[in-house]
């Protein structure tokens, strides 16, 4: 059974930093993108960021281009997600998905996910 499993949320003040982490475990975590996506209140669920299988490849959402960082550790079956220079619009249930194939940018294109982290930004 695949489980995606994200920590690492919290409560931060503006211009703070926060590492989420996503372990997988019960299918080849080393042969699939991760993304995170995240959800605010009243919000449609959005990508915030995506890495391919190996790590040698990412994309970013243009709001968090100069600021996130996703890496990925195989050996570790977890992904991560370093969020600098934190916004109260970053505020947002954060959750990490598995698809077969890099570059997805929908939802529906992800077969696995998490239950989601909390982070919130305090201004």
């Amino acid at each position: 059974q695949v489980h995606l499993v994200e920590s690492g949320g919290g409560l931060v003040q503006a211009g703070g930093s926060l590492r989420l982490s996503c372990i997988g475990s019960g299918y080849t975590f080393g042969t699939y993108a991760v993304a995170w996506f995240r959800q605010a209140p009243g919000k449609e669920r959005e990508i915030v960021a995506a890495i391919n299988y190996s790590g040698s490849d990412a994309f970013y959402a243009d709001s968090v281009s100069d600021r996130f960082t996703v890496s990925r550790d195989n050996a570790e079956a977890t992904v991560y997600l370093h969020m600098n220079r934190l916004k109260p619009d970053d505020t947002a249930v954060y959750y990490c998905a598995a698809a077969p194939n890099y570059g997805y940018r929908r939802v529906h294109q992800y077969d696995y996910w998490g239950q989601g982290t909390q982070v919130t930004v305090s201004s």
